[in-house]
């Protein structure tokens, strides 16, 4: 691949705190879900990791996925984790968990724009 069409998705920031952020989304709904039941948090768990386990848009990472998807559809698994780290730990961990956790999410939406513009032109 040239340079040009390269994803913005290497080693820097953006991509330590996106990791992070879906870290807490892993953990965060799970948790919160397990008081409605544990069949509905295994399912979030197995669809917040085992699916951009398995598909990916190519080019996105440097290598490429199982199952690929167009940019649009990574994005909103993108979106669908961000929104899970900074909703669910309201109803898994105290205040000020959440209060930090929702804040990291935030600033991860804002230094993962220029990879979300490069995913909605692939």
């Amino acid at each position: 691949m040239t340079q040009s069409t390269d994803s913005p998705n290497r080693t820097n920031a953006a991509s330590g705190l996106r990791f992070l952020t879906e870290l807490i989304g892993w953990t965060a709904t799970p948790w919160a879900l397990h008081r409605i039941d544990w069949v509905v948090a295994t399912a979030a768990l197995i669809l917040l990791i085992g699916l951009p386990a398995v598909i990916g848009t190519p080019g996105d990472r440097p290598f490429d996925p199982p199952v690929a998807v167009p940019g649009t559809a990574m994005l909103m698994l993108v979106l669908l984790e961000v929104a899970a780290a900074a909703v669910a730990p309201w109803f898994a961990w105290p205040t000020w968990a959440a209060v930090v956790t929702t804040a990291m999410a935030a600033t991860s939406v804002v230094l993962e724009q220029p990879r979300w513009r490069w995913l909605l032109r692939h």
